[in-house]
C-alpha cells in the first residue's frame, strides 16, 4: 500500500504515514491513511469475502469500483467520492469524508432517523445515473463484468436461496436468468444504507464493487429491500421507514421509469427479502426467529404471486 502511494504521488518521499483499517465491510480491506497532505481511504478488494460460507470473487473488481465512482460523479457531481489514484493491482485511494459531516445513512435508521426526503434524493440520484448510461455501448464496454456480478450478486443471493427454498426455487432461477439476460444502463449493484452517506448536499454512494452494465431495477429493488428489512430492526419506526420506500420509489420512477423497469422491480424483490434472511449474506441484524418468519412468509406468498407494483410489495410487508 505505501509503495502504491508512493507511485502515485499522494506520499512524499520519506514519508511513512499512518494507516487505520477501517471496519464494517466483508468484501475489501480499507484504511485510512493519514498523509501530511491530510487524509485519504485506500482500498483493496479481497479474493474471499469474510462471511460464514464459502464466497469468492474476482479482485479485479476494484477497477469497475473507481469507474462506477468517477462515472456518477460526472453525472451527478458529488454522488461518490472523488477518487486519487488507482493501479492495476486491485488499489485505489479516494478522498475521505469525515463522518461528522457525512453520517452513514444504516446509522442514521438505527437511531430511528428516517427522513423521506433524503430517501427521495436517492432515488432521484440513483434514477439520474441510470437514465444518463441507459443503452449507451460505451458503459457497456466499460462495464462488461457478468462473471464478477453473477459470483457477487446472482449467485449468493438468488440461486444460494433457491438451494434453500427448492418449493420457489423455480421462480428465484428464474428472477436470476431475467436479471442476468437484462443490460440496459450502468448499475451499482450494492445501494444498501450501509453505502450511502448523508452528505450535505445529498447521498453519496459508497462500495460500487459489482458494478455492472446491467438492469437498472436490480439497484432499486435492492435499496428498497433494506428499508423493508429495517421495520424488523428498529419496529418503532416502522412507520416512518415506508414513508422513505414510497419517497425513494416515487422519486426514482419520476426520473426513469421504462417500461417494464417498475415490474422488474418489484417482482425481484421478494427474491431479494428472502435471500437476505437464507442466501450466503443473510443481514446481521436479523436475529430471532420471528422476524425471519415474517421476511420468509412474506417472501415466498408473492414470489409464488408475483407483483408489477412496487406498491403492492410494500402493501404486504405493511399488513404482515
Amino acid at each position: 500500500m505505501l509503495g502504491f502511494l508512493h507511485a502515485a504521488g499522494l506520499a512524499g518521499d520519506g514519508e511513512n504515514p499512518a494507516a487505520v483499517a477501517l471496519t464494517g465491510g466483508v468484501s475489501s480491506d480499507i484504511w485510512k491513511v493519514e498523509l501530511r497532505s491530510g487524509p485519504v481511504c485506500v482500498k483493496r478488494a479481497l479474493p474471499r469475502l469474510r462471511v460464514a460460507q464459502l464466497w469468492e470473487a474476482p479482485v479485479g473488481r476494484n477497477r469497475y469500483e473507481w469507474r462506477w465512482m468517477q462515472a456518477a460523479a460526472r453525472i451527478s457531481p458529488g454522488s461518490a467520492p472523488r477518487i486519487l489514484a488507482h493501479d492495476e493491482s486491485g488499489l485505489f485511494a479516494m478522498e475521505f469524508l469525515d463522518s461528522a459531516r457525512h453520517p452513514l445513512w444504516k446509522d442514521e435508521l438505527r437511531a430511528g432517523r428516517a427522513d423521506s426526503g433524503f430517501a427521495r434524493q436517492v432515488g432521484a440520484c440513483l434514477a439520474r445515473i441510470h437514465a444518463a448510461t441507459a443503452n449507451d455501448v460505451g458503459f457497456e464496454r466499460q462495464f462488461a463484468t457478468d462473471a464478477g456480478f453473477h459470483a457477487i450478486r446472482l449467485e449468493p443471493y438468488l440461486l444460494a436461496t433457491a438451494t434453500a427454498h427448492p418449493d420457489v426455487g423455480a421462480q428465484l432461477r428464474a428472477l436470476a436468468q431475467r436479471t442476468a439476460a437484462t443490460r440496459v444502463a450502468l448499475v451499482h449493484g450494492d445501494v444498501s444504507p450501509k453505502n450511502i452517506l448523508v452528505g450535505p448536499h445529498g447521498p453519496v454512494f459508497l462500495d460500487a464493487e459489482c458494478a455492472w452494465y446491467g438492469d437498472p431495477a436490480f439497484d432499486l429493488a435492492f435499496c428498497l429491500n433494506h428499508l423493508l428489512l429495517k421495520c424488523c430492526w428498529v419496529p418503532s419506526a416502522q412507520a416512518r421507514f415506508l414513508e422513505c420506500f414510497d419517497a425513494l420509489a416515487a422519486a426514482y420512477l419520476a426520473h426513469h421509469a421504462p417500461q417494464g423497469l417498475e415490474a422488474r422491480a418489484a417482482s425481484l424483490l421478494p427474491g431479494l427479502l428472502l435471500a437476505r434472511v437464507d442466501g450466503k449474506s443473510p443481514v446481521e441484524y436479523l436475529t430471532e426467529e420471528t422476524q425471519k418468519a415474517r421476511v420468509r412468509r412474506v417472501a415466498r406468498a408473492l414470489l409464488a404471486s408475483p407483483p408489477a407494483r412496487l406498491a403492492e410489495v410494500r402493501t404486504a410487508w405493511q399488513e404482515s
